[in-house]
């Protein structure tokens, strides 16, 4: 991991720019450690620097957590697939004219989620290298990557999904072998996210512990104190240490 930006924000959080391989990434530090860590993805697979991911990620830091984000594979300003471009280029079409999606979405999240989880599990090897940084780990953010690294990744403890109403076939079964505790946020009139899938998706979770939020509203209409709720989820399950 190499970093090549670093600014002291003023509330004390550290926010560093950094490449690891290919993988370009931004991870925001607390004042003090040793600091818990979230993973967290942006839905959609818009980049690092989209300013709702960037404010999440410097309110949790001041909170006492360490926040590591990435542009994985074929997301954000990374290079794309011709056929990862024309999937995109489909399923927005289809949309717009009220047409089946279904299977465009399966060649077009599908590849991505393949692509991106190895990566999100190279990073949180590097990060929990880094001194000050000892855990445990959550996630926050992008469904279906969330639920297929909840799966393969045992040191996550806790995780919070946002929408999820289009997930891929292989995550909604994976979904069932979920055991972590869990807080699903929906937006009740996402444009983008059927509600009813959303709903059959929390169902199939596996978790004996897991919370469904809803609120009215658009794709982008999550009200202001789901991130307090969300901190107090986190704090339940990664018990971080004391904001100085």
């Amino acid at each position: 991991m190499r970093f090549t930006a670093e600014q002291r924000l003023d509330d004390g959080v550290l926010e560093r720019e950094f490449i690891l391989g290919e993988i370009p990434g931004t991870l925001w530090t607390p004042p003090s450690g040793p600091a818990p860590l979230i993973l967290m993805a942006h839905n959609n697979a818009l980049p690092k620097r989209e300013p709702r991911l960037v404010a999440r990620g410097r309110d949790t830091a001041a909170r006492g957590y360490a926040v590591a984000t990435i542009d994985a594979a074929e997301c954000g300003d990374r290079p794309r697939s011709a056929a990862q471009e024309q999937a995109r280029a489909d399923l927005r079409r289809a949309m717009q004219a009220g047409e089946p999606v279904e299977e465009i979405f399966e060649s077009f999240i599908g590849p991505l989620v393949e692509h991106a989880v190895p990566e999100w599990r190279t990073t949180l090897d590097a990060v929990l290298a880094l001194p000050g940084i000892d855990g445990p780990v959550g996630y926050s953010g992008w469904t279906a990557v969330g639920i297929r690294l909840a799966v393969t990744e045992p040191r996550l403890s806790a995780a919070l999904f946002f929408a999820g109403g289009y997930v891929p076939r292989a995550q909604r079964e994976e979904a069932r072998r979920l055991t972590l505790p869990l807080l699903f946020l929906l937006q009740w009139d996402d444009e983008g996210n059927p509600r009813r899938r959303a709903l059959d998706l929390f169902d199939a979770f596996g978790s004996t512990e897991k919370t469904l939020h809803a609120n009215l509203g658009g794709h982008t209409g999550t009200p202001w104190f789901e991130g307090e709720d969300a901190a107090r989820f986190f704090a339940r399950h990664l018990t971080p240490p004391p904001r100085p």
